[in-house]
């Protein structure tokens, strides 16, 4: 394997990873999975209680070697001055900051970007929270769930006779992530060329309103505002679940004019394609219940495999519902690695997702998973970046500082 092979493509990027939970850290997950050196810092009083989430098992939460991969773990008192002067030490090491508190934190803790850029022009300091750091709402505290709810998608899941449903995921919290990861490394490549640092800002509620396609359009322009519609789209048929011979639901997109000529043909009714009611996508719009009602009466006749396998032959777009028992017994979830195993400390072999993009000639990595103890990496770190000695380590450490 060659050199350029070896060498990931963040390699030579040191990001200080701030704050707690899901948002920040999954930003830092994601340039960690692709080489850059993530420092992950906590209060030497309070660990990220991540660290405890999810289910236990042997005492420890199955959420945070995830989410806590390839990093370094840290300690570092914020809320004191002395430990405010560390950070700034830090910083004129780092290439990025990744911090997801309230608006106003940092700045309380005389660490605002104003202040760290003077410090590091170079710095990029990307930050997370649930409104912004402007705006009438930005002082507000703001979780995942709130900003699923004002970003609008709350208000389009589950079905139209029961109240707004979550997603089963932290999904608010994810796409922030998302968005911040990708403003992070266009800062990043901006940087190339000005050789100035900048600050990136990601709202959760933003993040989920730019994924909710054309309900602002549909409201402005025709007064339509779309509601809960449980498992189909508005306008878009046929796309729904259905169940097979043996009671279970199969998913089937077929709401593409060639994609349902072939629906169709696996049927074995082709005349449905020149029936009027069905000719055209508004015409199936228009139409969607009784041509749902017509597939699942096929469904119904049919075997869960030999339907899926029939489907997959005319290329018509359909797949189970999986639960995470069928993920892992999948192969092509396997033959993509995307689960693979890590060595746990405590927990031996530990599954997790793969990585994701994935790269031709510079894929991601995952090295290990996270420290399991606070602070693991006090001395590796705070020896390297600022030369201090076991001395001074003490001394911080007796002091609360680390």
């Amino acid at each position: 394997m060659t050199e350029e092979r070896e060498r990931l493509p963040l390699e030579g990027v040191r990001v200080l990873e701030l704050g707690t939970l899901l948002a920040g850290p999954f930003t830092g997950r994601m340039l960690g999975d692709f080489g850059a050196e993530i420092i992950k810092i906590e209060a030497p009083d309070k660990a990220d209680p991540m660290r405890q989430w999810g289910k236990q098992k042997d005492g420890e939460g199955l959420w945070w070697p995830i989410q806590s991969r390839n990093k370094k773990s840290v300690t570092l008192n914020l809320r004191t001055p002395e430990g405010q002067e560390i950070f700034k030490e830090l910083v004129k090491e780092a290439d990025i900051i990744i911090e997801n508190f309230r608006p106003g934190t940092m700045e309380k803790w005389n660490l605002s970007y104003e202040q760290l850029s003077e410090i590091n022009p170079k710095i990029i300091m990307t930050r997370t929270s649930g409104f912004g750091q402007t705006g009438p709402y930005s002082k507000r505290a703001g979780f995942g769930s709130v900003g699923e709810a004002m970003g609008g998608i709350r208000h389009v899941t589950g079905f139209p006779d029961r109240a707004p449903s979550r997603i089963g995921v932290s999904l608010g919290d994810t796409l922030a992530a998302l968005f911040a990861t990708i403003g992070t490394l266009t800062a990043l490549n901006e940087r190339h060329h000005s050789g100035k640092g900048q600050m990136v800002d990601t709202a959760i509620y933003e993040s989920v309103f730019s994924v909710m396609e054309s309900t602002v359009p549909d409201y402005l322009l025709t007064g339509y505002i779309r509601e809960r519609m449980g498992n189909i789209l508005p306008g878009v048929a046929p796309s729904n679940i259905y169940l097979t011979q043996e009671g279970t639901y199969i998913v089937i997109g077929a709401n593409a004019d060639g994609v349902f000529k072939r629906l169709c043909e696996a049927m074995g009714r082709p005349e449905l394609v020149e029936d009027p009611r069905y000719q055209t996508h508004h015409a199936r719009s228009d139409h969607m219940t009784e041509l749902d009602q017509l597939i699942e009466e096929w469904t119904k006749t049919q075997k869960t495999t030999e339907v899926l396998e029939l489907l997959a032959e005319k290329g018509v777009p359909s797949g189970l519902i999986y639960s995470a028992k069928d993920i892992v017994e999948d192969p092509h979830y396997a033959a993509r690695d995307m689960i693979i195993k890590t060595e746990h400390p405590v927990l031996g072999e530990f599954p997790m997702p793969g990585v994701v993009p994935k790269l031709s000639r510079t894929p991601g990595k995952v090295k290990h998973v996270g420290a399991e103890s606070i602070g693991k990496d006090n001395a590796a770190v705070y020896g390297k970046l600022l030369n201090y000695d076991e001395e001074k380590l003490k001394e911080l450490k007796d002091k609360k500082i680390i």
